[in-house]
């Protein structure tokens, strides 16, 4: 088994190509779709380099595989379902939660599926399924959303946001439906399993301005991971990411991510004016204001 991996420094993403050299098998794990806010453009120049690898490598496409619904990016999936028509797309069963969910904040037609079909397969937890000579097992790691999945092929995680590499820690959890609870019992799972276990990263943020990192190990993070090392208490990883979480921003692209993410990568449909649109909504993550005081107006 081989592992191709292409980074977008625009959003900090890695895609991975896994693939058998001998029988040309493949997965795609987490497309992007590139996507400008301010001018609210798309192109494909992210996927179009995934696509040259795949087809020059003469390789064959089973499954585009997406470890949940990304809120810093937009999933080239459909790109690449239009280059490989054979692939289907795939993604965690708890996806439905976050489409019902996310339904309500943009206000999505009463017909917007909240099943899960946009999808080809939805994975159910310690599932496999064969990609030719790949097996995919499928585990899941909520906490960063509650339909976050990490995928085991051979001796490889890819852990998504769950788990970055081990000097930026693990992903946030103030998401809604996000748990930093339930992350620290998902990541048990991954400690759990061999030490010499590869671990591939959702994102790499390169603190420091250090070179780029996506491969580690389970000892390692185990060993090192600045949020996370193996002896770290449940209560204690639950505050210190909780109070961090409190005083990050949200991602720039959330509900453009989001909006196209819980529709298998889909742009919205045309409207009557032909131009497709997104729904951005305003304030809705806010807290409510409080009272203020009455001001009384004095006449001059």
């Amino acid at each position: 088994m081989k592992i191709r991996a292409f980074f977008d420094k625009r959003t900090w993403t890695l895609t991975y190509v896994v693939y058998d050299p001998d029988t040309r098998d493949a997965v795609i794990i987490d497309p992007v779709l590139d996507y400008d806010p301010a001018a609210s453009k798309t192109w494909t120049e992210s996927v179009d380099e995934v696509i040259k690898f795949a087809k020059q490598s003469e390789l064959e496409v089973h499954y585009i595989l997406e470890t949940h619904a990304h809120a810093d990016h937009l999933s080239g999936s459909q790109t690449l379902k239009e280059a490989f028509p054979r692939a289907k797309t795939a993604i965690g069963e708890h996806i439905t939660d976050v489409q019902a969910l996310f339904k309500k904040v943009f206000d999505l037609p009463a017909d917007f599926p909240t099943d899960g079909r946009q999808f080809d397969e939805l994975l159910v937890d310690e599932s496999e399924i064969k990609a030719g000579t790949l097996t995919i097992k499928t585990i899941n790691t909520p906490g960063h959303t509650p339909a976050c999945v990490t995928y085991q092929i051979g001796d490889a995680l890819f852990t998504g946001d769950a788990l970055f590499m081990p000097d930026q820690g693990t992903g946030r959890c103030d998401f809604p439906g996000g748990s930093a609870a339930d992350l620290y019992d998902s990541l048990q799972k991954i400690y759990a399993m061999p030490d010499e276990m590869r671990v591939f990263v959702g994102h790499d943020y390169q603190p420091g301005g250090r070179e780029l990192r996506y491969e580690t190990t389970v000892g390692e993070q185990k060993k090192h991971n600045v949020q996370l090392p193996g002896d770290r208490g449940r209560d204690d990883f639950v505050e210190a990411r909780t109070t961090r979480d409190a005083t990050l921003s949200a991602p720039k692209l959330l509900f453009q991510s989001v909006q196209v993410n819980i529709d298998a990568g889909k742009l919205p449909d045309p409207a009557a004016n032909e131009i497709r649109y997104l729904r951005i909504p305003i304030n809705v993550f806010r807290p409510e204001p409080q009272p203020q005081a009455k001001v009384e107006l004095q006449r001059v």
